[in-house]
């Protein structure tokens, strides 16, 4: 059965929208480490931030604090680039996972293209792994993506969802399905954990789940953090749990 990996990037984005800058008075709200353990105490597996060289949302001092406060593992996501690795050096999360980066994105809107640049992600892979880093790779479901993120060194591969999210017919979604289910496959074959996420929310879960073998952790940010905005971040965390558990329930409505 998967675990959940909740991504609070967005918390941090509510929090910057009123305070970025700020260095006086009471602490910026909400509380991005308090976030994070009400997530933990709720049953997540793992917490992920994306660290942005353009400091968007997450800030250094997020990752510090949440890397001294959490009991489960801190999943870092972060471009890799030398200022980056430095960073993931200086803190030292249980895992980084090597995502594209662009400013001029809203979110993550693709996989890394790790197949193109695989001698340089060599590196940064035997820079982590000197560090005792997991190192995952946020790939598009791509066989080809896979076997060069294995290449790499990378232990661990994310399947970017954002395809499978975004599909809009029957016919869509079930190619994006089947792709995930080849690349999963593959992974699992060359023993890498797969995980996946991007996009991922309440109502197409289930197929996804029913469809896509092998999966580790599922990474979930934006849902989450949205029904949070209704109904409570522990709430909120414990339906997406109750969804990866019982793929059959349906979250119901308020």
């Amino acid at each position: 059965m998967p675990q959940l990996g909740l991504n609070i990037d967005h918390v941090a984005t509510l929090r910057e929208a009123r305070y970025r800058g700020w260095k006086k008075g009471l602490p910026p709200e909400p509380n991005v480490v308090q976030a994070a353990m009400l997530a933990e105490q709720a049953g997540a597996a793992q917490i992920t931030v994306h660290l942005r060289e353009d400091r968007r949302h997450i800030q250094e001092s997020d990752v510090r604090e949440l890397g001294r406060a959490l009991r489960v593992p801190l999943n870092l996501e972060m471009a890799a680039t030398a200022a980056m690795v430095t960073q993931a050096l200086r803190f030292k999360p249980r895992e980084v996972c090597l995502v594209p980066e662009s400013r001029q994105e809203l979110t993550t809107e693709g996989g890394l293209n790790v197949a193109e640049d695989i001698t340089r992600l060599r590196k940064v892979t035997h820079q982590l792994h000197a560090a005792k880093i997991l190192v995952s790779a946020f790939i598009d479901p791509e066989i080809e993506q896979v076997e060069a993120a294995h290449r790499c060194g990378a232990q661990i591969v994310e399947l970017h969802t954002g395809g499978y999210a975004n599909a809009t017919t029957t016919r869509a979604c079930n190619q994006e399905l089947a792709r995930h289910g080849r690349a999963a496959a593959h992974a699992h074959a060359l023993g890498l954990q797969v995980n996946a996420g991007h996009g991922l929310h309440y109502t197409n879960l289930r197929e996804y789940l029913e469809d896509v073998p092998h999966l580790d952790t599922l990474n979930i940010g934006h849902a989450i953090i949205a029904r949070a905005v209704l109904v409570g971040l522990d709430r909120a965390v414990t339906e997406m749990l109750t969804l990866i558990r019982k793929p059959e329930s349906a979250l119901l409505a308020d």
